[in-house]
């Protein structure tokens, strides 16, 4: 099957970290890696934001990441990126004249955007992950959200006109369903984890580690993550440490105006010296650093998946974590974790308090952890879950009566 993955800012080849790179490159990355492997041809088509690269890289065998000339080939806050879709959709469908995809799987709602436009012509089908919804930021970020006005409107079209939603968890269907997109038309397939890079067995980890319990927190340095509310649950976890991974490089830490937020919301809950910041952590340094923890908090107030949780419970590690979003999927409660409210440090401490108190409880939960995560949410699974999709639109396809302009 020739497959075309359509990501407009988050290349597989980009360097984790960036304010617009996470979760979605490294979704895009392995995916197309396992699509791969199994025969398939994937290109991924992404915006051009720098003048060196060739129109064409290799990403490994049977993936191309190529770039599409649309804006200018800088850097682009993404939520500037709107007015360039058109030009990004007019390539697309220049490209697909010649020798089209079997299937297009577009990775959030401005690739939906040029997407649809690209594959008009053709009558290509389009399978659509949003990855996060407006709806949902504009929920918990009110005047804070920096998204364009249309963007709403514009998921709502694209829900409607693609040939399949494929949503990453539970709560995503409940929150289209609600924009009027029919749960007939969404699947759901969840975010994955490297099971091999983050697994147990390569570090003796926490076991040979003597002194407090350590907590590990991980995410972008912003108010959404929640290390706020894990600062304020410390104060009633007596002989633990809360470590935070995280947010600009650690020379830069002194300048970030989040840092010095929760380092003063540390001293004011008297915990300034059991919390330690450490800045930008390299990717390959992170399952060394999971498997030293005794647990991993993951405390935002709201979450579209959620990447941490299922790469604690891939090293064994148990997780606390806020139940919303795609957490009410990964974490088991009482299974391979707990589920706490957002917002409520107390019922964080208690459920810290309660598991660190528990060797025995510790181990079951993070060896049920590795289990649900290798049955669940291993990147073979994703790519079983979305060949499935891709063959059902392939072979039920149907050329949509309006595109997105």
């Amino acid at each position: 099957m020739r497959i075309a993955m359509v990501s407009e800012h988050a290349s597989p080849l980009a360097a984790l970290g960036g304010p617009d790179a996470g979760g979605q490159n490294v979704y895009v990355a392995q995916l197309s890696r396992e699509l791969a492997r199994r025969g398939h041809h994937v290109t991924v088509y992404t915006r051009r934001d720098a003048p060196e690269p060739p129109d064409r890289v290799p990403f490994g065998p049977g993936v191309t990441v190529e770039h599409v000339p649309a804006g200018p080939p800088r850097a682009v806050p993404k939520d500037e990126l709107p007015p360039h879709m058109p030009a990004f959709g007019a390539h697309l469908a220049r490209r697909w004249s010649g020798r089209r995809p079997d299937v297009v799987h577009a990775h959030f709602w401005m690739s939906g955007t040029a997407a649809l436009i690209g594959a008009r012509e053709g009558g290509v089908p389009v399978v659509q992950t949003f990855h996060a919804l407006g709806t949902v930021k504009r929920r918990h970020q009110g005047a804070d959200d920096t998204s364009p006005p249309e963007r709403i409107d514009v998921e709502r079209r694209i829900g409607r006109e693609c040939d399949r939603v494929l949503a990453t968890c539970a709560d995503e269907v409940f929150e289209l369903a609600a924009m009027g997109v029919p749960p007939e038309r969404t699947s759901v397939v969840p975010c994955g984890v490297d099971t091999e890079e983050f697994s147990p067995a390569a570090s003796a980890g926490r076991a040979d580690r003597r002194g407090p319990h350590r907590l590990l927190a991980i995410g972008r340095l912003v108010p959404r993550k929640g290390f706020d509310q894990a600062i304020a649950a410390l104060a009633e976890i007596p002989g633990a440490e809360l470590v935070v991974a995280g947010g600009p490089e650690p020379a830069l830490l002194a300048d970030d105006p989040e840092a010095a937020r929760l380092r003063r919301l540390a001293g004011e809950h008297g915990v300034a010296d059991r919390v330690r910041l450490l800045g930008a952590v390299p990717h390959e340094r992170m399952p060394e650093l999971i498997r030293g923890a005794d647990l991993v908090l993951s405390t935002p107030r709201y979450e579209p998946f959620g990447i941490v949780p299922l790469e604690a419970m891939a090293c064994g590690v148990p997780v606390v974590a806020t139940g919303v979003g795609g957490h009410l999927d990964s974490v088991a409660d009482r299974v391979t974790g707990r589920l706490v409210p957002p917002g409520d440090p107390g019922a964080l401490a208690r459920a810290v308090n309660e598991l660190t108190g528990s060797p025995e409880l510790l181990r079951r939960y993070g060896e049920a952890g590795r289990e649900r995560v290798l049955a669940r949410f291993s990147w073979e699974r994703v790519a079983d879950g979305a060949e499935q999709v891709y063959a059902q639109v392939v072979a039920r396809h149907r050329v949509p009566t309006g595109a997105i302009r």
